[in-house]
C-alpha cells in the first residue's frame, strides 16, 4: 500500500501547484502597475462602452481614425500550418494609435517593455484557458502604458477620457502560420479587476489590457475586438524580431 504523504506528495501536490499558478498568472496580470504612468491613482466602478452598431464584414471608415477599408485582406486559402504546432500571435497593430509591437509569450513576473505579450495557462490550446487567432476564443494581449508600447489606449481611455474613441478602430494580429486577422474594436472596459468574460469567451474575440496608472491603481482598461476578416501575409510582417527588454 502506497503511504499518504507519498501519493500527496507525488500526485496531490504537482496538481496543486499547476492550479495555482494560473490563478497566479492571471491575478499578478490583473495587479501589476507601471511605475512610469503619470497622474493619480484611478479609482472608479468599471465601466463599459459599447460599439452599437452589429459587427460588420468589412473595416469601418469611420471619423474617429480607423483603418482604411483598404487593408482588409481578401479571404484565401490558409497555408499548410505544421502539424501540432500551435498557431500563435506574433504582431499586434493598432494604425489609428500608432501601435506596432512584437508578440510574445506571457511571463510570470512583471511585463517585459517593447513588446505585447499574450496570456496564457498551457501550451496546448486543448487546454490552454486562453486562444490565440483563429481558435475561436479570446485572445489576450496586454503591454504597458508607456511610449511605443499601449500608451496611446492609457492616453485616450483615462488621460483624455475619450474611450469612446477607440470604438470601431481595427486592430492587426499577425500570426506565426503567415496570416493577418482583422478585428474591429466594439468595446472599451474601464476599471477592470476580472478576467472572467475572456476566460469563458466561446467565439473568436481579441482583448487588449493596458495599465491606468501608478502603483497602487487596481483597474485595467481592456479593449474587446471581434473578427472582420483574414488573410495571408507576408512573412517579413507577419514574423518581426522581438527585443523584449526588462522595464527600468
Amino acid at each position: 500500500m502506497v503511504p499518504v504523504l507519498v501519493v500527496v506528495r507525488t500526485r496531490l501536490l504537482p496538481a496543486l501547484v499547476t492550479a495555482m499558478g494560473v490563478v497566479l498568472v492571471t491575478a499578478g496580470l490583473m495587479s501589476y502597475a507601471d511605475p512610469t504612468t503619470a497622474g493619480a491613482v484611478v479609482d472608479g466602478p468599471p465601466t463599459t462602452e459599447v460599439l452599437s452598431p452589429s459587427p460588420t464584414t468589412t473595416p469601418s471608415t469611420s471619423p474617429d481614425g480607423s483603418a482604411p477599408a483598404s487593408a482588409a485582406p481578401s479571404p484565401t486559402a490558409s497555408p499548410t500550418a505544421t502539424p501540432g504546432k500551435r498557431v500563435l500571435a506574433t504582431r499586434v497593430v493598432v494604425p489609428a494609435l500608432d501601435i506596432d509591437l512584437p508578440v510574445v509569450k506571457g511571463n510570470d513576473g512583471y511585463p517585459l517593455c517593447n513588446v505585447a505579450m499574450y496570456l496564457h495557462s498551457d501550451p496546448s490550446a486543448a487546454l490552454d484557458l486562453f486562444g490565440q487567432p483563429g481558435e475561436g476564443r479570446a485572445t489576450y494581449l496586454y503591454a504597458h502604458a508607456r511610449d511605443g508600447m499601449f500608451g496611446p489606449i492609457y492616453e485616450l481611455a483615462i488621460q483624455k477620457k475619450q474611450g469612446r474613441k477607440m470604438l470601431g478602430m481595427i486592430v492587426q494580429v499577425y500570426t506565426s502560420d503567415n496570416r493577418l486577422h482583422l478585428y474591429e474594436v466594439r468595446e472599451v472596459r474601464l476599471h477592470q479587476t476580472s478576467l472572467d468574460d475572456a476566460i469563458e469567451a466561446t467565439e473568436e474575440q481579441l482583448w487588449l489590457q493596458t495599465s491606468e496608472g501608478p502603483k497602487g491603481t487596481r483597474g485595467k482598461t481592456q479593449l474587446i475586438a471581434f473578427p472582420i476578416s483574414v488573410g495571408d501575409a507576408d512573412p517579413k510582417d507577419a514574423r518581426p524580431k522581438p527585443r523584449p527588454v526588462t522595464c527600468g
